[in-house]
């Protein structure tokens, strides 16, 4: 992809969770050498990710825990993912639910997010294709500032559609619904040096499952008709997806022109057949496909 287009940026995740397969991973001299400590014949060891309180613990399932980024062994961790990740072309990484990890750091200044930070950027140095790396989480504080430095390039959220009373299936989007993060991102300088009144963030069509009342509005949590964002839009019609996509990107660029809307690719989505939301244009090649590729073409064009 690179050689057909090399300013093509291409991010993968680290996410929330740690299972006992960490302990699969002999962890390499050079991640030690990282963190100044010296060289183990060892593995990464699963508990030492963990909360030492149980904060957490076994949270997504038996033997898979969400990790605590206060914890050496985690940074180490998330450390050799993100080396590994740039030494095959990426340039962005994602990580998460940055606050959910920070059940010890926030109160200790979030030193464990900016320890691993600035490894990862020293890191980027080297082995990333541009010596830099963009770093970017599910922050719905708007992002984490420390002494007036933003810790992340940008932020990332749901979108947080509200649906429309008395237009059944309809959304909109609204300032301040709900956590809605629209025109509530924070100022602050940036990673790479400039500064900013609010960084620049993304809203996603986010995927959590299908509530207890599918199908029904309920405009106190975050379903939307009763469903995770891309299952709402994937199971609408297909007229009504390429005219909400139209909307929302009008919709920010009127309303908070340093936020933009992730255009949806492939999701896993809720209430199909296929789990999985596609948004290729329908064809023998790809029978599932939901047809919003030219759509979206449209709208980047015009916003270029």
């Amino acid at each position: 992809m690179h050689q057909k287009d090399p300013d093509l940026l291409f991010q993968a995740a680290i996410f929330e969770i740690v299972s006992t397969k960490v302990e699969g991973l002999d962890i390499p001299d050079w991640v030690f050498g990282a963190f100044d400590l010296p060289y183990e014949d060892r593995t990464f060891k699963y508990s030492n990710m963990l909360n030492t309180t149980g904060q957490y613990l076994n949270f997504w399932h038996q033997g898979a825990s969400v990790p605590d980024i206060s914890r050496i062994e985690t940074q180490m961790f998330f450390y050799y993912m993100a080396c590994k990740y740039m030494e095959i072309g990426i340039e962005a990484i994602h990580f998460g639910q940055v606050e959910l990890m920070a059940m010890t750091d926030k109160n200790n200044n979030y030193s464990g997010w900016s320890n691993l930070l600035q490894k990862v950027r020293k890191a980027a140095s080297s082995k990333a294709r541009r010596g830099t790396i963009l770093c970017d989480g599910h922050l719905g504080t708007g992002g984490i500032v420390i002494d007036g430095k933003h810790l992340f390039d940008f932020v990332s959220f749901p979108m947080r559609a509200k649906e429309i009373m008395g237009e059944p299936q309809k959304a909109e989007l609204k300032v301040f619904y709900l956590d809605a993060i629209y025109r509530r991102t924070n100022g602050g300088i940036t990673p790479s040096g400039w500064e900013c009144d609010n960084i620049p963030y993304i809203v996603e069509f986010d995927n959590f499952g299908e509530s207890d009342h599918p199908g029904t509005a309920r405009l106190t949590d975050h379903f939307v008709w009763g469903y995770d964002e891309i299952s709402w839009f994937s199971n609408q019609p297909e007229s009504y997806r390429n005219e909400f996509l139209a909307y929302a990107a009008d919709w920010m660029n009127r309303v908070d022109p340093v936020g933009y809307i992730q255009m949806p690719g492939s999701r896993v989505s809720t209430g199909s057949d296929t789990r999985r939301y596609r948004c290729n244009t329908q064809s023998d090649n790809c029978k599932y496909g939901k047809s919003q590729e030219e759509t979206i073409k449209k709208i980047w064009k015009e916003q270029q």
